[in-house]
């Protein structure tokens, strides 16, 4: 979700930890999900926008590999710090 919209992510969030509780595992996950990538269209529109980058073909391909790294990462973590 975070890729797509930032404040869908955060609802999310604080979805899961409402439910499961913020000191569980589901809780502490989505917070490291939530700061491990960025919103990556957001930043395609606005940074690249400004300069005038019309051609973003293989920048959108590398963000959302980037945020697949993140999201796989995230999910490392939580198992080495927090299982």
């Amino acid at each position: 979700m975070k890729p797509l919209s930032g404040s869908g992510a955060r609802g999310m969030m604080v979805d899961a930890m409402s439910t499961y509780g913020a000191d569980s595992f589901v809780g502490r996950l989505s917070c490291i999900f939530q700061g491990s990538t960025d919103t990556t269209f957001y930043i395609l529109a606005v940074y690249f926008g400004s300069v005038g980058v019309r051609n973003t073909r293989h920048a959108v391909t590398c963000g959302l590999l980037a945020d697949l790294a993140g999201i796989l990462a995230a999910i490392g973590i939580a198992y080495l710090f927090f299982s």
